[in-house]
């Protein structure tokens, strides 16, 4: 579990040096069939991300780079390629152990929230690990530090309707945290807040890197990519640049 971060900080620059190699794709295709026509999505990248990386991926409409997002995240797996997590082909893997990577590699941040409404910040939590098998006491243990640690320890019994978009965010990043997974995978994460609120999130995101998680945000927003430390541009289905922040 990461050490506890204040809400704001400003914007440092440090970067940490890149570990083991946590995800490698090479030559990934991905197609989609719309009733004759057949979408090439992905036409044939190869990309390599390091534990410690800080990375945004970046591209316009119809880049490839929800569906680059969808493959990173095991949410989909490629046409015609090879994509291994952690050294492990996701192609020949099943629904369960896709499901496994999802629950306890991957925390996933959405620019929508994604919160259980009816549920409290804590609940919202305590999910992944509920799937993941902890028991009662320990999730909550855990559920709790996660929320102390992204500055809402005084808002645990407070639900969705009851927090500020801000706020929301950060439940959704301490669900994201709480199975202390490999990667943090962020869509947009800054997309349905305003200007101020993002600056913080952003902040957050900052801490968290410098805290040792590896972080993967995906963006067309130029201002949210610079927080990053390498940017890989998308266009067309193939990677335009791939290179650290000048």
């Amino acid at each position: 579990m990461i050490a506890p971060v204040s809400p704001v900080a400003a914007h440092s620059r440090i970067v940490r040096p890149p570990g083991p190699i946590v995800i490698e794709i090479e030559g990934v295709t991905k197609l989609y069939k719309m009733g004759e026509e057949t979408i090439h999505a992905l036409r044939g990248i190869s990309l390599q991300i390091r534990r410690n990386e800080y990375l945004a991926v970046m591209g316009p409409s119809g880049s490839g780079k929800s569906t680059l997002m969808n493959m990173l995240g095991c949410l989909d797996t490629p046409t015609a390629g090879r994509y291994a997590f952690t050294g492990k082909n996701v192609a020949h893997m099943i629904d369960d152990e896709l499901a496994e990577i999802r629950n306890r590699e991957i925390g996933f941040v959405f620019q929508t929230f994604n919160l259980l409404p009816r549920s409290d910040a804590l609940h919202n939590v305590e999910l992944p690990l509920v799937y993941a098998g902890v028991a009662p006491h320990a999730r909550r243990e855990r559920a709790l530090q996660a929320l102390e640690n992204v500055g809402l320890g005084d808002r645990v019994h407070h639900r969705p309707n009851e927090l500020s978009g801000g706020q929301r965010q950060r439940v959704a990043i301490a669900r994201a945290l709480v199975n202390n997974p490999s990667i943090l995978l962020a869509d947009e994460p800054t997309g349905n807040l305003d200007s101020k609120t993002g600056v913080e999130i952003m902040a957050l995101f900052e801490q968290l890197y410098a805290a040792g998680h590896t972080i993967i945000v995906v963006t067309h927003e130029e201002d949210i990519a610079r927080h990053a430390r390498r940017v890989v541009r998308l266009r067309d289905g193939l990677i335009e640049s791939d290179g650290p922040l000048e």
